[in-house]
């Protein structure tokens, strides 16, 4: 059984330098292409639920599937929800299996936000299961702006709430493709200044991997959150696949033919993410 939390795999990599991958999965091939990859890599992963995921596969069954494959494996493996937009979502997610969950209270006022992340965390510890929370709001890519994460709401944040993770807003924004994103050092330098929890970045496809890794082992960053890029990979491979032999129609056959390419890209970024001593 290698089933672990948010919090039993954060501490480690804040106390000994480096960063776990948060995987976004949409379906059977990419989560089992990830775990394996971890297995692989002989590092930790986050098994991550978002809401688009959430949208089409019920959380009971996400729940089954992620546990089932963390127990097929001996690496640790964390069943978190992403982005959770409520309460009561978190509360049936915990109820379902997940041994992490991410509350978005992002939108909210900083007082909101503190309170229902505070209920959230209470709500999880109780039952043995970690919490994220997102101070500032990380926008999209040509949608949303962001809003940068301030270092005095970022202390009040980490202090009044009890969160093992605390998802950033310094220059990363989701579903960006182009590894641009311009990572503000300074602001994360102030961040770290004022508190210690464990450091999340969504949107981690849009940062390079160069600076993914010396993130990973020199600040406290210690999850990245990595959708877009993978995403990307599947949806090349599948057409691949289609344009090779238009009259392929099989569901297995056709999906079966993306999970060796997301396992190797997947394992390159759980690596660069890992221990410099594991390289």
């Amino acid at each position: 059984m290698t089933l672990a939390t948010l919090k039993d795999v954060l501490q480690p990599a804040l106390n000994e330098g480096y960063a776990v991958a948060g995987l976004v999965c949409l379906g059977w091939e990419d989560s089992r292409a990830y775990v394996h990859a971890a297995q692989d890599a002989g590092l930790p992963v986050i098994l991550q639920a978002g809401p688009g995921c959430r949208a089409h596969t019920p959380l009971p069954v996400l729940a089954s599937m992620f546990r089932w494959l963390a127990e097929s494996v001996d690496i640790p493996v964390v069943v978190h929800l992403d982005h959770g937009q409520n309460t009561d979502e978190c509360r049936q997610a915990i109820d379902c299996g997940f041994t992490s969950v991410m509350y978005d209270g992002s939108r909210l006022s900083l007082e909101e936000n503190i309170d229902t992340t505070a209920q959230v965390v209470e709500l999880a510890h109780k039952a043995g299961v970690s919490c994220e929370g997102e101070i500032g709001f990380v926008g999209y890519d040509n949608a949303e702006a962001s809003a940068r994460t301030a270092p005095d709401d970022a202390r009040k944040f980490a202090n009044s709430t009890g969160v093992d993770a605390m998802a950033i807003s310094i220059g990363n924004v989701h579903l960006q493709q182009d590894k641009k994103a311009d990572i503000d050092l300074n602001a994360l330098q102030a961040i770290e200044s004022v508190c210690s929890v464990p450091l999340v970045i969504h949107g981690g496809s849009g940062v390079s991997s160069d600076t993914r890794t010396l993130l990973a082992r020199s600040s406290n960053i210690c999850k990245f959150n990595i959708g877009t890029e993978l995403r990307m990979t599947f949806g090349s491979q599948l057409r691949e696949t289609i344009a090779a032999d238009p009259s392929v129609f099989d569901r297995i056959t056709i999906l079966k033919n993306t999970e060796a390419p997301l396992r190797d890209h997947a394992r390159e970024i759980i690596a660069s993410l890992g221990p410099a001593n594991r390289v």
